[in-house]
């Protein structure tokens, strides 16, 4: 992590320099996505690598071919790095357990989204100054958050109070047994209470099997992080989203276009830090 974090201050702004002029990259997203996607491609081609685009509805898996020997068709390529998106958890570390070249985990399943808690740990020492002894309410539906969880390991690590917050059925018992130092609060106004740092999360009605509330109306009404439960927290706090968002539901609008929104600093970072990642893994920085 030192690596990443010190790299991508050194990156920034993130102009194009060509370290890996002549490597290659394959983005292999089985989920839809966008600012990972291109965030990773941009900072491929800022790094002047070739990148290819695995087109899922257009490639073999259509024609029952199993992920393993797709993975394997591509390796047979010689590519230097790959990215993968795949919605079963677990998926990039059994790929990585069967390949010689480098997995990028760009978020599996329920699991992990290791690159995103990077930049967002990125954001918030930047604004902070540091990550110990922070507080920081992470809010919203944790139950399918792979960002939930990756933020947990990884600013737990680094000595931050992590309070997780949202309606019962969305943040689970157990949860504080991720990592030392979590909490969970039900209540909205106990988790933002004296935060540092304001994490929303979307609720990804996507993967409910079954409605865990009323209404997204009801779920605003109660959960929704608007300026009046914003006071709660500290006065210079910061409002983080990992994105998408959606407006008037997890986050009101005034809230997200404020001055204490560092929205458009996530995704600058994340650029960033792709960056700092291929050229760890394809260029052999140490």
């Amino acid at each position: 992590q030192k690596y990443q974090t010190r790299t991508a201050h050194e990156t920034r702004p993130v102009s194009r320099n060509d370290l890996l002029a002549g490597k290659s990259l394959v983005l292999a997203f089985f989920e839809p996505s966008t600012r990972t996607r291109i965030s990773f491609e941009l900072a491929a081609d800022r790094l002047g690598m070739d990148v290819v685009n695995l087109a899922l509805e257009a490639s073999s898996a259509q024609k029952g071919e199993s992920l393993l020997d797709t993975v394997k068709t591509l390796v047979a390529m010689r590519p230097d790095a790959l990215v993968i998106r795949h919605q079963v958890s677990g998926v990039p570390q059994f790929l990585a357990r069967h390949t010689s070249v480098p997995i990028l985990n760009a978020g599996d399943g329920l699991h992990e989204h290791p690159t995103q808690a990077l930049l967002d740990a990125l954001t918030i020492r930047d604004h902070k100054g540091r990550l110990d002894a922070l507080k920081v309410a992470i809010l919203g539906d944790i139950l399918h958050s792979r960002v939930a969880r990756s933020n947990i390991h990884l600013l737990s690590k680094f000595g931050a109070r992590i309070a997780l917050g949202g309606p019962p059925p969305l943040v689970p018992k157990g949860f504080e047994k991720l990592a030392p130092g979590v909490t969970v609060c039900h209540e909205l106004d106990q988790a933002l209470a004296a935060a540092d740092v304001v994490m929303m999360l979307r609720v990804q009605l996507e993967r409910q099997r079954e409605p865990l509330f009323a209404s997204p109306a009801e779920y605003a009404r109660h959960y929704c992080l608007t300026t009046e439960r914003l006071a709660r927290a500290k006065p210079d706090a910061i409002v983080m989203h990992p994105g998408p968002f959606l407006r008037g539901i997890d986050i009101a609008g005034e809230v997200a276009d404020s001055p204490r929104s560092v929205i458009p600093h996530q995704v600058e970072n994340g650029v960033a830090v792709r960056m700092a990642l291929l050229e760890l893994l394809a260029g052999g920085a140490s």
